[in-house]
């Protein structure tokens, strides 16, 4: 699947992932490919990105989280890699 990551001054990541772990308001969400079409406020903590042996963190804090066609989008409030 495609993971974007948008905080409010740059994307910091845009790529290929297979898992994507993330802090919603009510909760830690997974999300792997093929994912049903899904939407979630962002709460606050670490978003993690999973590709292979590779993984990238990102501390979070408002915005959402969209799934859409095996995209996944995180437009984040304050997002800085962690």
């Amino acid at each position: 699947m495609h993971v974007t990551v948008i905080g409010p001054e740059a994307s910091l990541f845009n790529g290929e992932a297979e898992a994507v772990t993330v802090p919603a308001y009510d909760g830690q969400v997974g999300i792997l490919s093929n994912h049903a079409p899904f939407m979630t406020l962002l709460g606050r903590g670490t978003l993690t990105v999973k590709h292979g042996a590779e993984e990238h963190r990102f501390m979070v804090q408002g915005g959402f989280l969209q799934v859409v066609s095996n995209r996944v989008r995180v437009v984040a409030e304050q997002v800085a890699p962690a």
